[in-house]
């Protein structure tokens, strides 16, 4: 017996610890996995942004 409790209940204690652990690992991971996401699509939204502005611009100073 370790501390005056049985072994199984230890072991119980220091997997609840061991799961928070990979609990907040996973949720970490998962975040910088959104925000690699969310950094991709906003390229593509200001490329496609800058396009716009491009063909405005031709189109403008075709009609002067």
């Amino acid at each position: 017996m370790l501390f005056g409790l049985p072994i199984w209940v230890f072991l119980c204690i220091v997997f609840i610890f061991i799961s928070g652990y990979m609990a907040i690992r996973a949720m970490r991971a998962e975040h910088n996995l959104e925000q690699e996401y969310i950094e991709r699509e906003g390229q593509v939204y200001l490329k496609r942004i800058e396009k716009e502005k491009e063909r405005r611009g031709k189109s403008a100073m075709m009609s002067d």
